[in-house]
């Protein structure tokens, strides 16, 4: 067994399961231990459900005794996003109003994670209706980040990226419409994937009464290495039990096995959201090393996008897609009045905002139809380099800020303020082209503080960017715990 599994990799983990050298009740309660020790501080696992995990956990110990066929999860104890359903549990979305919104069933990932035997015994933090790049809320309260508590874990899957950087579970599953898996891995320091559109199903990760998939979301998994992110999103992918009628998934599995397999180019910078010298710094010295690596890179290719347009595409897009689970009649025809009196000259992202709140469907088309017009440099880039490395966010995990809107707040880059909903465009910047996404882990700051680089590939090619992500791993860096929580 490894000494400390607090810090092992799911698959060592199940390695162990399997070979009998821990139990999964177990290994369930060195985590339970974990987070009643670290948990007070940190904030990150909100709801637990520790008698079902137990009796779970003994089932799955009884079925490897008996040699019974374990699913690829077999035993393994594990948290997962305060948004998705679990049977018996709260789905608040950090309101107030949701405290008795108890889930009757589990949401389709969450069927997907237990039928391949995983044993999830709570849910993790996030921020009021998942829209935030810190995760506060006035049901469960603040999560702090485990590399400085003055900080944000990022968001929205917040809770779920402290709890795996701190030891406290094993594996998790998150949500990404606006960075909200990679934000949250680059500012703990652990590994993301944001999928395809569309492979990972949404069902039952939704507000009461909305049941249909918004634009642009997606589910993917996050974890403490990035042979952990294939795993769990072997389990997760394909389609629900719908669809799965007349389609199934056959990804191409990665065909490079080596650094110097790729083609890649790096982008450190863009006029419309400035990056930090610090993130800027760590990038810069990951293209460095995969030069020396052998890698065919470039420092100059980008798809040929007019920057400050997608910019303003995706924020009409993105509010179009989440204004879905707004259904204040009153509210709506304030935002519509409001929006019919704002300046056709006004870019501020209030203003974009509001007319992606109340975009008309026409509108909405006509935007959308922009999207795959654009697309094709996308496409035209792939034609010569497998993938794109370019920054998840402007800064580093900054610190908690909680004063008025977020639409207001700041953040410093470079010693200059700069609007915090710049980090949308490097959430956009791949997220709105449903292309896939992994963070991988890549250095940290002068303060200590961790830096992911984002790892982006063509429509499908999942396998791709996680290989390359699983290389760095192996070759350049990996995964380090927060001091306070090594032990």
């Amino acid at each position: 067994m490894n000494r400390n599994p607090a810090f092992a990799s799911a698959g060592a983990l199940l390695r162990d399961l399997r070979a009998r050298r821990i139990g999964s009740l177990e290994l369930l309660d060195h985590y339970l231990a974990r987070v009643a020790r670290h948990n007070p501080a940190l904030n990150a696992v909100v709801v637990t459900n520790i008698d079902a995990a137990r009796k779970a956990a003994k089932a799955r110990d009884r079925a490897v005794r008996r040699h019974a066929a374990a699913g690829p999860l077999h035993g393994l104890p594990m948290t997962v996003k305060e948004s998705f359903d679990v049977a018996g549990l709260p789905s608040t979305w950090g309101l107030p109003a949701l405290r008795g919104n108890v889930a009757q069933r589990n949401a389709a990932a969450v069927d997907r994670l237990e039928a391949a035997g995983a044993v999830i015994f709570g849910k993790t933090n996030v921020p009021v209706m998942l829209a935030d790049w810190q995760s506060y809320n006035p049901v469960y309260g603040t999560t702090v980040n485990p590399w400085d508590r003055a900080r944000t874990p990022g968001g929205s899957s917040g809770g779920a990226a402290a709890a795996l950087a701190a030891g406290l579970t094993t594996l998790e599953i998150g949500s990404d419409i606006g960075g909200s898996i990679r934000n949250p891995a680059h500012c703990c320091g652990v590994y993301g994937h944001k999928p395809t559109y569309g492979l990972v199903p949404t069902a039952g990760h939704a507000m009461p009464g909305s049941l249909f998939p918004l634009d642009i979301n997606v589910a993917g998994p996050l974890a403490r290495s990035a042979a952990d992110l294939e795993l769990a999103f072997k389990v997760l992918a394909g389609p629900d039990a719908t669809q799965a009628r007349s389609w199934s998934l056959n990804l191409r599995p990665a065909r490079h096995t080596a650094l110097a397999d790729f083609r890649v180019a790096v982008v450190t910078d863009s006029a419309v959201a400035p990056v930090d010298r610090r993130v800027r710094t760590a990038l810069e010295a990951l293209a460095q090393f995969l030069s020396r690596s052998g890698v065919r890179l470039s420092r100059t290719a980008r798809p040929a996008l007019p920057e400050a347009e997608v910019y303003t595409l995706y924020i009409h897009l993105l509010r179009a897609a989440t204004s879905a689970i707004q259904n204040d009649p009153a509210s709506l025809r304030q935002a519509i009045d409001a929006a019919a009196r704002l300046r056709a000259d006004d870019h501020r992202y209030q203003a974009e905002q509001l007319r992606g709140n109340t975009m008309r469907h026409r509108d909405w088309l006509v935007a959308s139809n922009r999207r795959h017009t654009l697309m094709a440099a996308w496409t035209d880039f792939f034609g010569s380099h497998d993938l794109l490395l370019c920054p998840v966010a402007p800064v580093v995990a900054f610190p908690h800020d909680h004063a008025g809107e977020r639409a207001t707040r700041m953040v410093l880059v470079d010693g200059r303020e700069r609007s915090v909903n710049e980090h949308l465009f490097w959430a956009g910047y791949s997220g709105m082209f449903y292309l896939p996404s992994t963070v991988a882990p890549i250095g940290r700051s002068p303060e200590g503080l961790p830096i992911g680089v984002q790892i982006i590939g063509p429509p499908g090619a999942d396998f791709a960017c996680m290989r390359f992500a699983r290389l760095l791993e192996q070759a350049y860096y990996r995964f380090s715990a927060p001091p306070d929580f090594d032990d």
